[in-house]
């Protein structure tokens, strides 16, 4: 309130200084007549009360006003405006109705855009799962080096397709969110077991330790998030071990003796569409992994971190202590 009341000072200060200025004016040819200067002074006085009761009363109006025009300026509800005092009000009514008709009708065509869209890709990506389903049954009877560089791509496009539906029902209006109590350690095996064919292929070292640990959480997402950090941290290790053991008593971590994440881009990796240096050399990544995994943990009420040196290898923590619920 103390802005408005500096503005509306400010917007009366000319008409009082015309005021003072015809006071002025008056004194002057009262004083050049040799007439008495109270006979101008008086009724000066006068005047001057009445102006600035009758302003008062007009700056309370307004500010009252105010008062109800900036607490519906979030709901900008046509219906509860103030009534119209002039004809002014009325013009600025008029728009602010038409404005409102042209931003629902917006809104509305751009929601049933996005909810086509949403629809399409969720069907492609159901689709999709067919034919990616029927080459690995097809590749399940193989056991050559070229079967299990096709199971590992396969498993590939498979986890983009997940990333693809994940994307999408992060924003939708419902969720399939269900919170239990879990025992951690079926979840990281299951985890583990779809990247075991890429962990043989490219001779890496895998340790994983029994937690022991039971987590509220939901296991489909959770699971989401484990394989999305393990994949990052198979793209990023040539070569070495990817550790993933329990810190402390609720802190689940996923370590790997990879390339690691340049200090600049480290505050920025769980940005979504963000690469850093990594992502521009490999030219393949979407920056959407990451991001993911910040959004489904923040869904779940779990915190998410990540601690990286160029050339020794990236931690990535998730904290499973139970936070407040808070779904985007």
């Amino acid at each position: 309130m103390k802005d408005f009341w500096r503005l509306w000072l400010r917007e009366r200060l000319p008409a009082l200084a015309l005021f003072a200025l015809c006071c002025v004016v008056f004194g002057a040819t009262f004083w050049l007549y040799g007439l008495p200067l109270g006979a101008a002074g008086y009724p000066a006085l006068v005047c001057l009360v009445l102006w600035l009761a009758y302003a008062l009363l007009r700056g309370a109006r307004a500010a009252k006003k105010h008062k109800m025009l900036s607490a519906l300026t979030a709901a900008m509800a046509e219906e509860m405006l103030p009534s119209a005092a002039t004809a002014d009000d009325a013009d600025y009514r008029r728009i602010i109705a038409l404005l409102q008709d042209a931003r629902k009708a917006q809104e509305t065509a751009a929601a049933r855009k996005y909810a086509d869209m949403t629809e399409y890709y969720t069907l492609w990506a159901h689709q999709i799962k067919t034919p990616i389903a029927a080459m690995k049954l097809t590749l399940q009877n193989e056991d050559t080096p070229l079967s299990r560089r096709l199971n590992s791509e396969l498993g590939r496009v498979e986890r983009y397709v997940e990333m693809v539906l994940a994307y999408l029902r992060l924003d939708g209006e419902a969720t399939d969110y269900v919170l239990r109590e879990y025992e951690l350690d079926p979840i990281v095996r299951c985890a583990v077991k779809k990247f075991s064919l890429e962990f043989i292929e490219r001779r890496l070292a895998l340790d994983v330790k029994a937690t022991g640990a039971r987590v509220l959480t939901d296991e489909k997402w959770l699971s989401f998030v484990l394989e999305q950090l393990i994949s990052n941290a198979l793209k990023y290790t040539p070569e070495g071990k990817i550790s993933i053991y329990l810190e402390g008593k609720s802190t689940l971590c996923v370590e790997d003796t990879g390339i690691g994440i340049a200090p600049e881009d480290l505050p920025r990796i769980f940005e979504q569409g963000y690469t850093g240096y990594n992502g521009r050399a490999d030219k393949q990544a979407s920056g959407l992994g990451l991001y993911l995994c910040r959004r489904v943990c923040c869904n779940l009420g779990h915190g998410i971190s990540a601690q990286s040196e160029p050339g020794k290898g990236t931690i990535v923590r998730i904290d499973l202590a139970r936070k407040e619920f808070s779904y985007e």
